[in-house]
């Protein structure tokens, strides 16, 4: 009996080691081609634009330079100010621009922006040139649906006071979870488009 466990959990390591490598074989053709890198770093800095103003956090005001930190920035940096939100800790000007750095906010946007990106960039050059990656066209629309979903997840409460919905403890609750949903699910996608990558093809 514990052979056969042995051997059932060597075979799942098995497949989830050749699942990840399939899973590079995929991301690395498409940062390989330019139009791949191009759609990786536009889809990495627009989204974690919208995802800073999402939060209230980064916005326009009157032209100037200003660069102003709080007390004690390192406690005040790991205060949790709400669901996946961190209280920022400086505020900087830079001409028009206004962003109220929160380190936290910025490394989770960062992380989501580039899971976003890679979507994306998988999704473009396959629907252009599904030979390159060995991916059919329908693969990459599948592979870019999450990516544009996942925008709900940092805007969803600010687009609701913008259209001046008022939200029930229900939406909100549902809002919680739109964030690590959204990581599950670009996470999960770049895995599937794995396992439709031949390696010995590419």
């Amino acid at each position: 009996m514990s052979g056969e466990l042995s051997s059932d959990g060597a075979g799942v390591t098995d497949r989830l080691g050749a699942l990840l490598a399939r899973t590079q074989v995929a991301v690395r053709g498409a940062l390989s081609r330019r139009d791949g890198r191009a759609t990786l770093a536009t889809a990495t800095v627009v989204y974690l634009a919208l995802y800073l103003f999402g939060l209230g956090h980064l916005g326009l005001g009157p032209w100037g330079w200003e660069l102003s930190v709080v007390a004690d920035p390192l406690a005040r940096a790991t205060r949790v100010v709400g669901p996946f939100q961190w209280e920022p800790v400086a505020l900087v000007v830079a001409g028009p621009v206004e962003l109220l750095l929160s380190p936290l906010n910025v490394a989770l946007g960062t992380g989501l922006a580039a899971l976003v990106g890679v979507n994306l960039a998988v999704s473009v050059v396959a629907y252009r040139g599904p030979r390159a990656c060995r991916l059919g066209a329908g693969a990459g629309a599948t592979a870019g649906l999450p990516a544009l979903l996942s925008g709900v997840a940092c805007c969803g409460p600010t687009v609701l006071l913008v259209v001046g919905l008022q939200a029930s403890a229900t939406v909100l609750t549902v809002f919680q979870w739109l964030l690590p949903g959204a990581v599950v699910a670009l996470v999960a996608t770049l895995l599937w488009v794995g396992t439709k990558v031949d390696p010995a093809a590419v």
